[in-house]
């Protein structure tokens, strides 16, 4: 019996493609969940300083909810780092005009603050319809 624990390679764990309709899913919730699929904790060989992670493609992002009144006490805010650089927008005019931004951030801010977090985070697609161009990799349909 091999008494070493197991370290996972960047090339020896297979990645999947998921598929996730984010119609009426609430944004904190779908975000943990992507977030831990990203880092692929959901997998028995997890190792935390390699990126053992699968893909995402996430569709109707347009359609993701708020609880509560957040959607119109929130807001998002944007720095350019000059004098008077700091913009905000309501999370109501962020869902009607950029919601895979709100999605693609609430999810970047759950990941490793490195590189790896770097690189787990381009594996997430995210599309405001029904339609994405990455049907040739075949993603599975996962279901929270």
């Amino acid at each position: 019996m091999n008494r070493q624990t197991y370290l996972a390679k960047n090339d020896e764990v297979p990645r999947k493609w998921f598929i996730v309709d984010a119609t009426d899913q609430v944004l904190g919730r779908l975000s943990t969940r992507l977030a831990m699929m990203l880092m692929g904790k959901h997998k028995p060989e997890y190792t935390p300083h390699h990126d053992v992670g699968d893909y995402i493609v996430v569709t109707n992002v347009e359609r993701i909810a708020l609880t509560g009144s957040k959607i119109d006490q929130k807001v998002f805010q944007t720095f350019s780092g000059h004098p008077s650089g700091r913009k905000t927008y309501p999370y109501r005019w962020m869902l009607e005009h950029k919601p895979q931004v709100l999605l693609e951030r609430s999810v970047r801010r759950m990941l490793p603050k490195n590189k790896l977090g770097e690189q787990m985070i381009k594996k997430l697609k995210v599309y405001r319809g029904a339609e994405h161009p990455h049907q040739a990799q075949q993603p599975q349909p996962l279901t929270f």
